[in-house]
């Protein structure tokens, strides 16, 4: 309330003030503000940029105005919503609630619990079913508010939540156990069997071939993975910015197609085209700005550019790829990336703790060539923004010994599961991303590249940034991160920078504290 009194109530006013200023006029010469209300918002962002004429769209999230849960149907250019679950009964909520107690940053630690899970045994999942949320066969829900605080309190969960699971949350940074582990695996089996009986539900009540998904909880890839692979729909789209950032997309296609009632057209595909609706630098910028830095590079054409990598890579080394127009959403897809030798066992300890400054249980992501995805992963279709998990193919896998079954939680991180390790989950997963000739040419044209040497369609890929920091977004953020890290080459755009051609960079780990840790 204290928020709503102070802030909220006057939004209106604010916005007005804010945007008169900015615009150096006065706030009788603005044009009228439009409004779309926050799940209208994500339903739009999902279901306009969507490749499909008629869809149902599932909104979920921790709270929008009122709204936590929401249902639409999307076809042509309308948007008519069906039903929606409110305040203060929330999957987002409960999700992040169990981010808080295992000792995770609400709102960003969500995807490291998804992560986590795979560590873990599903021991929780009876206690949660029977104590914190009420699950119908439909997939509507209630939460039992006795054990959460977020609706009247400044913390996730109450000293009734602790006792339940036997201890206080886990304190941030400290080291995790084997009930962390559980626990992550436990609401991560809640969560996709909450969304599971959602889609059955609303497949059944529209009779739509076809969802959209947007909202914070559209992020859990693995239960996106389920939906698509044992759901009743012919396909699923994701919006990639499928937060609240996306919602800023959604709000101004509720303008174009709501208010000003425009037509939309559908040709097969999406018209989010990659997502790469970010900034892009030309090569005079580039070189301005890596002069002032006293960077040493080298200008390459296409073809060497992509020989020399395809070289590098194939050489286990670590790079920095900086090329077009910049990511819009929460993961890095060949514009602003990190990539490496998927087949190196290596990997993904030395980009953990040497390049990403993070946790060494978090897994990569791999990107594959679009028309190769299935030679490596259960996957039969386009992935293009990472936001579906699927199965390594059987004939990849390594099988583990007697022994190494015996393993438990962070044990079995060292265990190699697959010909393409550093991207292979313990649970034989993987986060997918299909590369396409189409809206990136020259990420494809460096996985082709890897490929040739070395037969392999697949690279590791994440994001460009530590832990904590924002996705570099122009060359000077390209370079800093760069040199502060243990990665071996810098590409951006037609420029490759090596680390050993470099002038000394004087080591000052006070950046660090710059942005506090996710």
């Amino acid at each position: 309330m204290p928020v709503w009194l102070k802030e909220k109530l006057y939004l209106k006013t604010t916005l007005k003030r804010e945007l008169a200023a900015l615009g150096n006029m006065t706030e009788k010469e603005l044009p009228a503000l439009l409004f779309a209300e926050h799940h209208q918002s994500h339903a739009a962002s999902a279901f306009y940029p969507s490749p499909f004429e008629r869809a149902a769209v599932m909104c979920l999230d921790g709270v929008g105005e009122w709204a936590t849960t929401s249902v639409w149907l999307g076809d042509g250019h309308k948007l008519t919503p069906q039903w929606e679950i409110d305040f203060p009964h929330s999957l987002g909520m409960l999700y992040s609630a169990f981010t808080y107690y295992t000792g995770f940053r609400v709102n960003s630690g969500e995807y490291k619990l998804m992560g986590l899970a795979p560590y873990g045994e599903p021991e929780y999942v009876d206690l949660i079913l029977d104590k914190l949320i009420d699950l119908k066969d439909d997939g509507t829900f209630r939460l039992n508010m006795k054990y959460f605080n977020y609706a009247t309190g400044l913390t996730m969960t109450n000293d009734n939540f602790a006792k339940l699971f036997g201890a206080p949350a886990r304190t941030p940074e400290t080291q995790i156990a084997q009930k962390e582990m559980d626990i992550a695996r436990s609401i991560q089996a809640v969560t996709e069997e909450v969304v599971l009986r959602l889609a059955r539900t609303v497949h059944k009540e529209l009779d739509a071939d076809y969802l959209c998904l947007a909202g914070g909880v559209a992020l859990n890839c693995v239960a996106n993975g389920r939906i698509l692979r044992e759901g009743p729909f012919k396909d699923i789209w994701i919006q990639p910015a499928a937060g609240d950032a996306g919602g800023a997309l959604g709000a101004a296609l509720v303008a174009w197609h709501d208010y000003h009632d425009k037509p939309r057209k559908v040709n097969g595909h999406d018209s989010m085209e990659g997502s790469y609706l970010g900034p892009r630098y030309e090569d005079t910028t580039i070189k301005t700005q890596l002069d002032q830095m006293n960077a040493v590079y080298e200008h390459l054409d296409d073809a060497g550019l992509e020989d020399k990598l395809g070289a590098v890579l194939a050489d286990e080394k670590v790079v920095g790829w900086f090329q077009g127009r910049m990511e819009f959403g929460p993961r890095s897809l060949g514009g602003r990336s990190i990539i490496g030798d998927p087949r190196s066992a290596k990997m993904q300890s030395v980009m953990n703790l040497k390049i990403k400054y993070r946790e060494s249980f978090r897994p990569f992501a791999p990107a594959v060539l679009a028309e190769d995805v299935s030679e490596y992963f259960e996957q039969d279709r386009p992935s293009p923004y990472m936001l579906i998990v699927a199965p390594v193919n059987e004939a990849l896998r390594t099988p583990m010994t007697a022994e190494q079954e015996q393993l438990f939680g962070i044990e079995k991180l060292n265990v190699p599961r697959s010909t393409i390790p550093a991207i292979t989950h313990v649970d034989y997963s993987a986060r997918v991303q299909t590369v396409h000739k189409e809206t990136n040419p020259r990420f494809h044209a460096v996985l082709e590249s890897f490929k040739q040497r070395t037969g392999c369609s697949v690279l590791v890929n994440t994001s460009f940034n530590v832990r904590g920091e924002p996705i570099v977004c122009t060359p000077e953020d390209a370079y800093r991160c760069f040199m502060r890290t243990e990665m071996d080459y810098l590409v951006v755009e037609n420029f490759i920078l090596a680390k050993g051609d470099q002038p000394a960079w004087e080591k000052d780990d006070s950046w660090k504290d710059e942005f506090e840790l996710d």
